[in-house]
């Protein structure tokens, strides 16, 4: 069973959307039926993820806004894998961080905080990082990858209880649930009935 959505030709076809965007953009890699997808390094993979995550209109889809997001993703992806050494993966995650600020500005509405990026190209990789610093003094324990061993994907637990475990019940938690269930079923039925 495909856990890739059927929509548009132009639609992001990744199985988790809507998360916060370090994730969002660690999650633009994906494995379904076995096979790894990569949304960056398809056709219009860059466009399509750039309109996703709200910067259509304000980010060049360029070769250095890519390189930009394949270093901080892969940063970011080694900050979340548990057996990785992080020493390198924080000096890249650095790296992206200096090529953007929030200045502190006073405008004729108040005090704002503006973004300022060396180049547009930045923003979105800044952004995320930004983005994963914030995610870890809230809350880092809710930063999570999916329980299935053969998904790569990771989400933010937001439910009440923190007891989230799947990157979506309807996929891989539905999944689990099948193998346990024929598993329980297998192991009760009689040696001459499996």
């Amino acid at each position: 069973m495909s856990t890739e959505p059927v929509r548009g030709p132009n639609a992001d076809p990744r199985p988790l959307t809507d998360e916060p965007l370090p994730l969002d953009l660690v999650n633009t890699v994906w494995i379904d039926e076995g096979v790894r997808h990569d949304l960056l390094k398809r056709p219009g993979g860059l466009t399509t993820w750039l309109a996703t995550a709200g910067f259509a209109d304000t980010v060049p889809s360029s070769q250095e806004t890519l390189d930009a997001l394949l270093v901080t993703r892969t940063a970011l992806c080694a900050l979340l894998d548990e057996r990785a050494e992080p020493k390198e993966a924080i000096n890249d995650l650095n790296e992206t961080l200096r090529h953007g600020r929030i200045l502190r500005v006073l405008s004729t509405e108040g005090p704002e905080a503006v973004i300022d990026t060396d180049a547009p190209s930045w923003l979105p990789a800044w952004s995320a990082a930004e983005t994963y610093l914030q995610l870890l003094e809230e809350n880092p324990d809710r930063i999570r990858k999916c329980a299935n061993p053969e998904c790569v994907l990771h989400f933010y637990d937001v439910s009440k209880n923190g007891g989230r475990r799947w990157c979506s019940m309807a996929g891989c938690g539905n999944r689990a649930k099948t193998r346990r269930h024929y598993t329980r079923h297998r192991k009760a039925a009689p040696s001459g009935e499996q």
